[in-house]
């Protein structure tokens, strides 16, 4: 089997981005998939669609789509976000507007090989449903989720990683010591988030999958430069720069 790269949730932080493009060229990996939300609360859009159009597979995040269409549920910054990172992506004076533009438009929502689906939020809604943690004590939504999963299912939406099971029960990757392996059960894995992680870890978050073996990695990086740079443009909220420091 491929030794394949699985990331998620950029959110326009090229500087996550390029530390873990280094890390991934270092393990060797054969190919990249990303699972959605290249653009959105970041001050680098542009250069982050760009560096994600050689990947393998990428699929269409729920700020992806809101720079697109108009944004559906999000918070007030969230809102302001979208909207700043549309017009940076419009902006025809700067070379490569339409190919980035039509790039975005192209990606799918979902993207299936053999046993492995892959999405941004969940298997049921692909594009906008959260699968957090404590919805593991909801046993007739988790039982819902894996009607929809053949065998494994990889994730992002919520940038927090882990493991979920079939008997309802999600295992965060500290407990497992990072590296988890594929079997019989069926799996929900959540990768994480490169450039927004919200478990109270800075570190980027991703995974390799290699053969039957799963392993979560946390990249550091300096999120210094990407706040300051948001800190610098008046429509994004500071909060959007505040949190990388601290993973939250």
């Amino acid at each position: 089997m491929t030794k394949r790269a699985i990331i998620s949730d950029i959110h326009g932080n090229i500087e996550a981005l390029n530390a873990v493009l280094v890390d991934i060229e270092l393990q060797q990996v054969e190919e990249v998939f990303c699972l959605g939300d290249v653009v959105g609360y970041g001050p680098n859009p542009r250069e982050c669609i760009d560096a994600c159009r050689d990947f393998k597979m990428v699929l269409l995040g729920n700020h992806d789509n809101g720079a697109l269409f108009d944004p559906d549920g999000f918070s007030s910054g969230a809102e302001r976000a979208i909207f700043w990172t549309r017009q940076q992506l419009e902006d025809r004076s700067i070379a490569g507007a339409k190919e980035r533009w039509d790039f975005l438009a192209k990606l799918p929502r979902t993207f299936r090989d053999g046993d492995f689906l892959f999405v941004h939020g969940s298997p049921r809604s692909p594009l906008n449903e959260y699968v957090f943690p404590e919805d593991v004590y909801n046993q007739r939504k988790m039982e819902r989720l894996f009607g929809f999963i053949q065998q494994y299912c990889f994730q992002g939406h919520t940038h927090v990683p882990g493991i979920f099971t079939e008997n309802c029960r999600f295992y965060s990757p500290t407990e497992i010591g990072n590296e988890f392996e594929l079997g019989e059960q069926k799996l929900m894995v959540n990768v994480g988030s490169v450039g927004q992680p919200r478990d109270g870890d800075p570190r980027c978050s991703y995974v390799i999958v290699d053969g039957a073996k799963i392993e979560f990695r946390r990249i550091d990086y300096d999120p210094a430069p990407t706040r300051d740079k948001i800190h610098q443009i008046e429509t994004l909220d500071n909060f959007l720069g505040d949190r990388l420091m601290e993973g939250r």
